[in-house]
């Protein structure tokens, strides 16, 4: 039978090899010289097929001769190896991952944690809010908006998600006054800040500095340029990517790899030290320069150079969820956390104390005169630093000695470990050394964002 493929030849013994497709290269058909050289050649191609012998470097050329794609084996390999490939092509997405023998199967990618907290807009501890101008923080836990001109927005935690991605929220922006002719300072941003405690690993500041992958879906009343940055803020320095809106109020998903930032290392305390950053408008203080892509730099002429205007039409709505920022070059799929875990992330920058009936202890302590008390609030999270307290101090009674009285303020907020200590005063009436509970008639807040 004619020998006409790799596995037809012996990889063992030259001589079994007598003819190339039906062509006798037997003893005696050529001259010895040639029958040898060509025996031998199809011995060593028998070899190949059968793994038994092989070459470093599989070379694989394009249909054209032009470039190829080399598959090379390491300068030094301790064992023999055998990959078995798996049947079929797989799904979307998927990867070859080993079984540890070297049976080689489809799996999918194992999903990196994201640096970014609530990115599914899970939490909305504020509510809707209305009439935002200026820096404030949004509906939904740990996205702020940063505005200068003349927009206001009202922020909602949404159900407008992309559909299949397993989101139930998003977070809005719904423009109410327009501003479609910013100054040359107006902006809208929306951003989310990252304490620098929580980046150490990322090397910032050393020649190994680790790249990092954004992702996103995002629904824009706008098509064309937007501009997602990262913003270094111990260092003061930006990196900006342009992407593209291809459809107007359409979920689109967005991946952007920022390269990691050598020069200047993160604070490692629990201050405010990488933000991510989306412009939603941007004036010509921002956008009069050059835009030079995953480029870390400080002039903030090139920080948002061809932005489109999302808030120049009361109509316009902004719609963003599944952020994640993480480690590598590759966009994973996004974690979806359950809700307590994320409740208790977004805790430690702001938390609630829901009061839904009038005889709610919400704090205990002793009276330390007949004006002032000493009061612990258990919070169940480590706050990140001292919080604002927002409440208002008429609603708070103070239960001491059998009678209430009315607080008339609140101060001194100090956390420590999970408990918050306040100061709440009154005008008088309060019996010293005895112990009391506050009872506030309505939500205390307790502030302690980025």
């Amino acid at each position: 039978m004619a020998r006409d493929k790799l596995t037809d030849y012996d990889g063992v013994t030259a001589s079994n090899n007598t003819d190339i497709g039906g062509v006798s290269i037997a003893e005696g058909m050529l001259p010895s010289n040639v029958n040898n050289s060509m025996r031998e050649l199809t011995k060593q191609l028998g070899a190949f097929a059968d793994g038994t012998d092989g070459v470093d470097v599989l070379k694989l050329q394009d249909d054209t001769d032009t470039n190829s794609i080399k598959l090379q084996a390491p300068s030094s390999v301790t064992a023999d190896t055998t990959f078995t490939m798996p049947d079929g092509d797989g799904s979307a997405d998927q990867v070859l991952k080993t079984d540890g023998s070297g049976q080689l199967g489809w799996a999918d990618r194992h999903a990196n944690p994201s640096l970014a907290i609530n990115g599914a807009m899970t939490l909305a501890q504020r509510g809707s809010l209305t009439g935002q101008t200026g820096t404030v923080y949004t509906a939904c836990d740990r996205f702020l908006s940063a505005e200068v001109g003349n927009t206001v927005t009202t922020s909602t935690q949404d159900t407008d998600v992309p559909s299949g991605q397993g989101f139930a929220n998003s977070l809005k922006i719904d423009v109410t006054t327009a501003d479609a002719s910013l100054p040359a300072n107006g902006v809208f941003l929306v951003i989310t800040k990252l304490e620098g405690q929580d980046l150490q690993h990322l090397l910032y500041g050393t020649s190994d500095a680790k790249n990092l992958t954004l992702s996103f879906w995002v629904k824009s009343p706008k098509t064309g340029t937007h501009i997602a940055e990262l913003f270094q803020n111990d260092a003061g320095y930006y990196n900006s990517q342009a992407y593209t809106i291809a459809s107007a109020n359409t979920w689109q998903k967005v991946e952007l790899t920022f390269s990691g930032y050598t020069a200047t290392a993160f604070d490692n305390d629990n201050g405010y030290s990488l933000g991510i950053t989306w412009f939603l408008a941007a004036g010509s203080d921002y956008t009069s320069g050059t835009l030079s892509s995953n480029t870390w730099h400080n002039t903030q002429a090139n920080r948002a150079v061809g932005q489109v205007n999302c808030v120049d039409d009361a109509a316009n709505n902004f719609y963003l969820t599944g952020v994640k920022l993480e480690v590598g070059e590759t966009a994973t799929p996004f974690q979806h956390e359950d809700y307590g875990t994320t409740l208790r992330k977004c805790q430690r920058y702001f938390a609630v104390l829901q009061n839904t009936t009038s005889s709610y202890a919400g704090g205990f302590g002793f009276c330390n005169s007949t004006t002032k008390t000493k009061v612990c609030f258990p919070l169940g999270v480590a706050l990140r630093a001292n919080p604002t307290v927002n409440v208002t101090a008429a609603t708070i009674d103070i239960r001491n000695n059998g009678s209430n009285t009315a607080a008339t303020s609140v101060s001194a907020a100090v956390a420590q470990g999970t408990n918050l200590y306040l100061d709440v005063n009154a005008a008088s009436g309060l019996a010293t050394n005895h112990a009391c509970t506050i009872d506030p008639k309505q939500n205390m807040t307790f502030d302690a964002e980025l």
